[in-house]
């Protein structure tokens, strides 16, 4: 009897087990499974910096003509380049210790490309450019160089070509008259070249020249305009950079041609054309360098009519059409090498040889010129 008793609870304790054993089982079962781990995304590619680049300005974006054109020529090359590239300016920066402060404060935020676009910033630009060899800078008309400068000018000579062919053509009293910033090889080559464009349609013509020693000053330029109206001009040029010559020709009634912009709204009645400089070419090329990395020091580049960095604009209607004609052959001609400005025989106004006859001049020659052409009075100052 014990021993039945004894066996019955073996067997319930055994069932008991078998069925806790078989509830777990299917409770396993019921788990769900854990959730994978999300894979890993790999990291966009991080956007690279812009390039910071800085221009600094002898005169005020809105003279109306030199700082004007190489501003449009900034704009033209940030829209080349978008978001790639961050520029600014700096304007009204004098050929002094001014301008080594600006440069060296431009170099502090953070830009890596620097333009200065006047020749009196030269020796500055030197001076800085080795401070910061890991800097790139760009001189306008100077001719100093370094591993990390270079150089670069418009051949404006060749638009004052041109203007001189219009003027000749267009002058009644046969004198023309230069306001002429200040002396140095760069403005002496286009007085010459502005010269021989109109001995080129008239050859017993007149040039004088005034000379008021700055690069933009209208009171100035104005009071250099008027001594040359009353002198006998009536046709004025000019090689500074504000409109004050072309607008004193319409007060006075006399014309006149428009330097480094179209000035064409600044005398209507005066104005017979405008020899422009298109600088945003190069500044697009010079930047896409950078960015590209392939930009050198130790260069000089000189663009012209060729590159498209030099053209005459807006010609008036009362420009004959032989005249206009003649203008686009000299820009054909320049264009494919098949015509030179400088080909002798070319005088200086004492009579002395510049170029022999059926040599033309090379761009050494042209950088150097210290005298005036056959036809233009006076002396050069400092010479």
């Amino acid at each position: 009897m014990l021993d039945l008793k004894k066996r019955s609870l073996l067997k319930l304790a055994a069932l008991s087990a078998v069925a806790a054993a078989t509830l777990m089982g299917c409770g396993k079962k019921e788990e769900a499974a854990p959730a994978a781990a999300p894979a890993p995304t790999a990291a966009a590619p991080a956007k690279p910096e812009p390039l910071k680049v800085a221009f600094v300005y002898i005169g005020p974006i809105g003279d109306g003509g030199y700082t004007f054109s190489h501003d449009n020529g900034r704009k033209a090359m940030e829209k080349e380049y978008g978001d790639r590239v961050v520029s600014t300016f700096v304007e009204k920066v004098p050929e002094s210790a001014d301008a080594e402060r600006v440069i060296r404060d431009l170099v502090a935020q953070g830009n890596k490309l620097i333009f200065g676009t006047t020749f009196g910033y030269m020796e500055t630009m030197v001076k800085v450019a080795k401070d910061f060899p890991d800097v790139k800078f760009e001189h306008a008309t100077g001719y100093k160089t370094a591993d990390n400068l270079r150089t670069y000018d418009s051949r404006t000579y060749e638009g004052a070509y041109l203007a001189g062919v219009v003027a000749g053509q267009m002058s009644k009293t046969g004198e023309l008259g230069v306001v002429g910033s200040v002396p140095i090889p760069e403005v002496i080559r286009n007085i010459n070249s502005f010269a021989l464009g109109a001995q080129s349609v008239n050859p017993k013509i007149k040039t004088r020249v005034v000379w008021v020693n700055d690069w933009f000053n209208p009171p100035k330029e104005t009071e250099a305009a008027t001594a040359l109206i009353n002198g006998g001009a009536d046709v004025l040029f000019q090689n500074t950079d504000s409109s004050a010559v072309l607008q004193t020709a319409e007060k006075m009634g006399k014309r006149a041609v428009g330097w480094d912009s179209d000035m064409s709204a600044y005398g209507p009645k005066a104005h017979l054309a405008s020899s422009v400089i298109i600088p945003g070419p190069y500044y697009t090329k010079a930047v896409g360098d950078a960015l590209g990395g392939s930009w050198k020091g130790n260069g000089n580049d000189w663009w012209g009519v060729k590159e498209g960095a030099i053209d005459i604009v807006s010609i008036s209607a009362d420009v004959p059409e032989a005249t206009k004609k003649r203008l686009d052959e000299v820009k054909a001609g320049l264009k494919d090498g098949s015509f030179a400005i400088w080909k002798g025989p070319i005088m200086d106004n004492t009579g002395k040889e510049l170029v022999a006859s059926g040599k033309v001049a090379d761009d050494d020659f042209l950088r150097g010129l210290k005298s005036y052409v056959k036809g233009i009075e006076g002396k050069v100052p400092g010479n």
